[in-house]
């Protein structure tokens, strides 16, 4: 499976950023493979608003199919949603080898539905 992990710097043993639509960067990760790209998310970093939107639609163009995160908002919530991509909320604490392991051994389930309210709400 293709994972995008919401991340602060490009090392595999980072840990997941819990900041979804502000997140530095993305870690696409194939669990099928172990091949694992990096991706900027600095054009977020300070948006006004839409850095959720924004960020999941960059999500979904690099053709993932979950997401990890720490939190993710409704309006991106959404987007991924619409799209098909899974999300997964997990600790800040994991790393993104244990985020999937947890993820792919089902003791993490798929959210079902944002678990933070939107900034512009």
């Amino acid at each position: 499976m293709k994972y995008v992990i919401s991340v602060r710097e490009e090392s595999i043993d980072t840990t997941v950023d819990p900041r979804f639509g502000r997140a530095q960067m993305f870690a696409l990760y194939d669990s099928k493979t172990g091949e694992c790209t990096w991706h900027s998310n600095t054009q977020n970093l300070q948006a006004a608003q839409g850095a959720g939107i924004q960020s999941a639609q960059n999500v979904v163009n690099l053709g993932a199919e979950a997401v990890i995160t720490g939190h993710c908002g409704p309006k991106a919530y959404r987007v991924l949603n619409t799209a098909g991509v899974k999300i997964y909320n997990v600790s800040s604490q994991l790393t993104i080898k244990e985020a999937v392991r947890q993820i792919e051994s089902g003791s993490i389930k798929p959210s079902d539905g944002a678990d933070v309210e939107g900034h512009w709400v």
